[in-house]
């Protein structure tokens, strides 16, 4: 399991890329579900206008964003899609990393289910699908990574620098110059991310 000091550093970008690789796993209704993480994408809260807490606002959705890093920010998206966000700073500084894609490594059944599929393609591709199949909604919000309902732990995947894509982020064009930010990171020839 990771330990808070790997979500408390104040660079949020460098959080984002040494995510990738890392193992997501939910406990939910007594089932284990797990993903590596292939694609994620980081927000900076103080500069970043594509982020929730630009210029350093703090409303009722995103205050946990403004606790000290290392626990989970859960939103819901036109009504519909939950948002898995990891807190990545300390407190008062409201940094977040999207995770987007997971490609899947345990709870294959679990995941098909909960998404009303029957085949595991593409299912924990995008921030929405992965999840629904993982299980994520608002009562995990503001939730511990190293609870026993949803962590992170770096299982020994070795990512090299050639192995990352930066690029910029999905769907943040309102952020003016800020939506150039290459600040979306994926695993180069995955299968699970979300878009190329």
């Amino acid at each position: 399991m990771l330990k808070r000091e790997f979500y408390m550093g104040e660079d949020v970008v460098e959080v984002s890329r040494n995510l990738l690789g890392k193992v997501l796993y939910t406990f939910i209704d007594n089932q284990l579900t797990a993903g590596k993480i292939v694609e994620t994408e980081a927000y900076c809260g103080l500069t970043d206008k594509a982020s929730h807490a630009y210029p350093n606002r703090k409303t009722g959705r995103n205050a946990i964003m403004f606790e000290d890093g290392g626990v989970a920010y859960v939103y819901l998206i036109y009504g519909i899609h939950y948002m898995f966000n990891v807190v990545a700073s300390g407190r008062g500084i409201p940094n977040a990393v999207l995770i987007r894609a997971l490609e899947p490594i345990a709870g294959f059944e679990v995941m098909c289910q909960r998404r009303g599929k029957t085949q595991l393609k593409k299912i924990t591709s995008g921030p929405g699908s992965l999840s629904l199949a993982m299980g994520i909604d608002l009562n995990l919000y503001g939730c511990s990574l190293q609870s026993q309902k949803i962590w992170i732990e770096d299982n020994g995947i070795m990512v090299s620098g050639d192995e990352i894509v930066s690029t910029t982020r999905v769907g943040v064009n309102y952020a003016a110059e800020d939506a150039l930010l290459p600040w979306r990171f994926y695993l180069r020839e995955n299968a699970w991310i979300s878009r190329k």
